[in-house]
């Protein structure tokens, strides 16, 4: 091998090192959009997601901890959920870190639903790709999906808590048909549960993905890099297991989350200077 060519491979190395992270030394975390969805219209027959209130306040809690600005929507009306996502993609984030959006909701194929009517997800990634959001270019963008498939599998399981007070807690057993959509160089995508697989959600601590990701971020969200946390939050999730006595048709049910992840370096959300 001659010297150019040693050189070159040192360079091609470097360029492709690793520990290449993305810059998050701007003024602003970014903005965090959180659509929460509770009640539904009566037309579309899909069940009230008790429970997912307490999402909302933990997931607010934690992104405002890592200095994100968060806003946070509740039960909006399709055309009202594109208008916000619509001002979001518009607004100047020349100055932000990075960008999330976390929809809280019920789920059917690639789509999830607002309070009257559903939107694909690819028509919300597709607001932040470079051409619609230039000043996100080259920045991370984040998407949350907590996502059930509906009616169908919103069954109610009644637990009896392993202590000598017998109090009950109702656990909601949601599946999902969401699939991990490829939507651009920087996004990543976090799903609650992996196609096939049963989602679960607590009507007094929320859902396991959001608990379980709410306390990671809670304990290492500004010093492990992001893709290692999500994957801690898999399996924390994946060894969940429904307390028993249950219905035998629940026995053994178990969640797996996953993630696509588009991300071209490593993703830290380190302190900001002053906080």
């Amino acid at each position: 091998m001659t010297e150019n060519q040693r050189q070159n491979e040192v360079t091609i190395e470097s360029s492709s090192d690793g520990a290449e992270e993305y810059q998050m030394g701007n003024k602003r975390r970014g903005l965090a959009l959180i659509f929460n969805q509770k009640d539904f219209f009566w037309r579309l027959e899909l069940p009230e997601r008790r429970g997912t209130n307490v999402d909302r306040d933990n997931l607010e809690k934690r992104l405002k901890d890592l200095n994100f600005e968060v806003k946070c929507h509740n039960n909006l009306k399709l055309e009202a959920v594109l208008d916000e996502i619509a001002k979001a993609a518009e607004e100047d984030h020349s100055d932000a870190d990075c960008f999330l959006l976390a929809f809280l909701s019920h789920g059917d194929d690639n789509h999830v639903y607002c309070h009257d009517g559903k939107i694909s997800i690819q028509e919300i990634t597709s607001k932040f790709k470079g051409d619609k959001c230039p000043d996100l270019v080259g920045k991370p963008k984040i998407f949350v999906i907590q996502a059930c498939r509906g009616k169908e599998f919103d069954v109610s399981v009644t637990v009896t808590e392993a202590s000598t007070m017998e109090s009950e807690e109702k656990v909601f057993m949601d599946a999902s048909t969401i699939q991990t959509l490829p939507a651009g160089a920087d996004f990543i995508m976090c799903y609650s549960v992996a196609q096939g697989y049963y989602s679960f959600r607590e009507r007094e601590n929320g859902s396991w993905y959001i608990q379980d990701l709410c306390q990671l971020l809670q304990k290492y969200g500004d010093s492990l890099e992001f893709t290692e946390l999500l994957t801690r939050v898999n399996r924390k999730v994946s060894l969940r297991n429904i307390p028993t006595p249950c219905q035998p048709r629940f026995i053994g049910k178990k969640q797996m989350p996953c993630f696509a992840s588009m991300l071209t370096k490593k993703l830290y959300f380190q302190p900001k200077k002053g906080t």
